[in-house]
Order: structure tokens, then C-alpha cells, then sequence
């Protein structure tokens, strides 16, 4: 999966702290444009999950949903997948709520406690896996017309348990 692979080449992107910004991320936001993002976006200082998700789909050729920025804009984007899955596919778009908005990313792989270990941006301030509780998941996604992947693969260990995505 072409979005999968753009996200892991893109693991250790960081926010830059303070004033300044990763020119990376912003070069995103740049080439994807106010249009599909809902707004013009303009520091890393403002959530970029919704950003890195939508820069590695349209890498591999797909459209975003409308206000991608908006990490809840995915729950509804391309086809469904059973939340309850023991093991969703591989690459899967994972939404999860969260205090003041929501947070999004790909499924990498499932750990023994059901919980999922997630490729996504803006978790700690950076491009990372981390694991995710499936209390909060709202939804998980497949874009429409691909075929689904095998399913994720069960973690050998789990990643280390997020710790903020704002």
C-alpha cells in the first residue's frame, strides 16, 4: 500500500518547537491546499494528524474527504470496517475521540490486549507508532474502489502508549 509506505519513510518527522515550523510538514499543507484541508494551514504548531493522513493518501493516488484537516472528517471516508475486527486490515484509516476533537492514523498492527499500534503524525509532536486503547476508537476506514489488505499483523510488542496528538 502506497499510503503506508509514505508513512513509514516519514517516521521521525518532528514539529519544530516554538516560533518555527518543519518545513516538511508544511510543504504538505502547501501542496494539498486550503481547498482540501478546510483551512490554509500555516505552523506545525496546529494539529497535523489530519495533514499527514491526507498527504500519504494523496501520494498513493486517492482523494481526501472534505475538511481534511479535521481528523473526525475521516469517519466517514471511503468504505467501512468492522470496528470490532479482531485484526483490521493492515493500513486501515483509524479515528479516535478524543478531549476537544479527535485524532487519526494507520493501523500498523494489533496488540494481545486488542488495542492497536497506530502510524500517524502529530503523536508526541512527531511522525511515530504508538498504542491506542479501542475504547477510543470511533471509527476505521478503507479507501473506496482499493482492496483490502491482509489483515494487520499482531504486534510482537507494543508501542509505547500515546501521549497526547495535539
Amino acid at each position: 500500500m502506497r499510503w503506508m509506505t509514505e508513512a513509514h519513510s516519514l517516521i521521525g518527522t518532528r514539529e519544530v518547537p516554538g516560533a518555527g515550523n518543519n518545513p516538511v510538514i508544511m510543504s504538505w499543507g502547501n501542496r494539498i491546499g486550503a481547498r482540501v484541508l478546510g483551512i490554509a494551514y500555516g505552523a506545525d504548531s496546529v494539529p497535523w494528524c489530519g495533514l499527514f493522513v491526507a498527504h500519504c493518501v494523496t501520494q498513493a493516488g486517492l482523494k481526501p474527504p472534505p475538511i481534511a484537516i479535521r481528523a473526525k472528517a475521516w469517519a466517514t471516508w471511503g468504505d467501512s470496517v468492522s470496528t470490532t475486527a479482531t485484526r483490521p486490515p493492515l493500513g486501515a484509516v483509524a479515528v479516535f475521540g478524543r478531549d476537544g476533537g479527535g485524532h487519526v492514523g494507520f493501523v500498523e498492527s494489533v496488540n494481545t490486549d486488542a488495542s492497536l499500534n497506530i502510524i500517524g503524525g502529530n503523536q508526541s509532536d512527531a511522525v511515530n507508532v504508538r498504542r491506542f486503547d479501542r475504547k477510543r476508537l470511533i471509527a476505521l476506514r478503507w479507501p473506496k474502489g482499493v482492496a483490502r489488505s491482509s489483515p494487520a499483523p499482531w504486534a510482537g510488542i507494543a508501542a509505547a502508549d500515546t501521549t497526547g496528538e495535539a
